[in-house]
């Protein structure tokens, strides 16, 4: 089973990173600041409408296209070489993604790729598929 579809959104740019800490009783507590449950939220609804019907199983080939809205004299297309960073932004998807049902576990994806451009749509592109003996990314 493969998937691929395209989020037109403006994508957020504050990552699972950013969590934050507050000390209980001398011990940290760990917690989502509200812009992080914002980003959270806004991914789960545009990644709801795309829910499969069954978990992928096994292997789990991941791509990944940032498209953010073009500021200053960027180009469409234009590779974004600034923050955040792709493995941050991966990291708040692909929780997302386990918590409504994409795969059982995000170890599953074996193969991944994430590329981030400036774009004049503004979204996220995302094709996962279950390794068929041949990669494809």
């Amino acid at each position: 089973m493969t998937l691929d579809f395209f989020m037109p959104m403006n994508p957020p740019t504050i990552t699972h990173q950013e969590k934050a800490v507050h000390v209980v009783r001398g011990k940290p507590v760990f917690y989502e600041p509200a812009e992080l449950r914002e980003a959270r939220s806004k991914l789960l609804a545009h990644l709801g409408q795309h829910r499969p019907e069954r978990p992928l199983e096994g292997a789990v080939e991941l791509l990944t296209l940032w498209y953010f809205p073009l500021t200053g004299q960027h180009k469409n297309g234009e590779p974004k070489i600034t923050k955040p960073d792709t493995d941050n932004l991966q990291k708040l998807l692909k929780d997302c993604m386990t918590e409504l049902g994409f795969w059982t576990d995000d170890a599953q994806v074996f193969n991944e790729k994430c590329v981030k451009f400036w774009g004049d749509t503004p979204g996220i592109f995302i094709f996962a598929g279950e390794y068929e003996g041949t990669e494809r990314i």
